[in-house]
């Protein structure tokens, strides 16, 4: 015998539904697409329940409502409006990788869910730090804005000095370098665009 699957009721389905779980994906400034591949949701049924127009299972609902880091209650409360506040990560909850010389540090503080997506990271280096990285996917581009010291940048067989109040944009598909070459410690804003502009 078939197993039914189980649909949200019509009258349990809060007319804001579809309104919050679009709410919710903007917040997380996430397309259609990035949503299905996080949830497993199909992008076409996630168009339809953003648009109330189809009555979802409550196993969709509860993928949903997973890949936004909200509750089902939520999701389903009719007068909840998406948190002003979507995320706060403490300090020891922020992972943290280092170089193989141990002198330079990257703090993610990009969301996880979107790291095929964008990467965003906080750089320390101290001075002789070397952060070596083989070229990500192609298309990736790199944007690195000093906020001290001074860092030199190799992309390929192109290098540049970034100063304090410095940005530089770089290809991140080919081998990279970052070096702080000045004689204090360094620190930069750094974020990787991973997918060339309207990939999906």
């Amino acid at each position: 015998m078939s197993r039914k699957r189980r649909h949200v009721a019509k009258e349990d389905v809060p007319a804001t539904l579809g309104r919050t779980i679009q709410r919710l994906r903007k917040a997380y400034h996430m397309s259609l697409g990035d949503l299905s591949e996080v949830s497993g949701v199909a992008k076409s049924i996630i168009s339809q329940i953003e648009r109330n127009e189809t009555n979802p299972t409550i196993g969709t609902v509860m993928k949903l409502s997973k890949a936004l880091d909200v509750s089902l209650r939520e999701v389903l409360d009719e007068s909840s409006e998406a948190p002003a506040i979507v995320q706060h990560q403490k300090r020891p909850d922020i992972p943290i990788l280092r170089s193989e010389d141990g002198l330079c540090e990257l703090a993610i503080i990009g969301a996880l869910e979107l790291v095929e997506h964008v990467q965003w990271y906080d750089f320390h280096a101290r001075p002789g730090g070397e952060l070596i990285s083989e070229a990500h996917q192609a298309g990736c581009m790199e944007h690195l804005h000093v906020l001290k010291g001074t860092l030199c940048v190799r992309s390929g067989k192109e290098e540049a000095t970034v100063r304090q109040g410095e940005t530089l944009r770089y290809r991140g598909d080919l081998d990279h370098v970052i070096r702080n070459c000045g004689r204090t410690d360094a620190h930069a804003t750094m974020v990787l665009i991973m997918r060339p502009l309207g990939e999906q």
